[in-house]
């Protein structure tokens, strides 16, 4: 039985008919050899799942995932300067009419009813993080940082 995580789970919700035909309308995939826009977007999607700081960061994560990348929709995992060309040259207003689309698609299918939600009984709240302003000011206050 194959093992699908959830990230792939998220791309295969993705429409990616319509994502196509957004392509050959911007003509994105045109002079590229090897990643194409889908690659992109797979691999920005993962960028911001994965709270990636650098276009190492996103290269490396799809990497050690790959088994796994065939589900997601891509051959291989991108190359650092791969990432980092394709975010400087590729017109992102295909992203940003997927988004839309996309948000018209599913947006259609999650009708949700607002329900007023009301507790009734007390709540107490303990926070106990250390706030290092007021520790000069009280000098029983000994905070050592670690």
């Amino acid at each position: 039985m194959a093992n699908i995580n959830l990230f792939s789970q998220i791309i295969s919700k993705l429409d990616k008919q319509s994502f196509k035909k957004l392509v050959s309308e911007k003509q994105t995939d045109k002079y590229q050899k090897g990643y194409d826009s889908w690659t992109h977007l797979v691999s920005m999607l993962f960028a911001q799942f994965a709270n990636s700081k650098s276009v190492r960061d996103i290269s490396n994560g799809l990497r050690s995932a790959t088994g796994n990348l065939n589900h997601l929709g891509i051959k291989k995992a991108p190359s650092k300067s791969s990432i980092s060309y394709q975010n400087k040259n590729r017109d992102w207003t295909l992203f940003r009419d997927y988004y839309f689309k996309l948000l018209n698609h599913l947006g259609q299918q999650a009708r949700f009813k607002q329900k007023k939600f009301r507790i009734k009984s007390k709540i107490l709240l303990l926070d106990s993080s250390v706030i290092s302003l007021c520790l000069s000011l009280f000098d029983w206050a000994k905070y050592k940082a670690q």
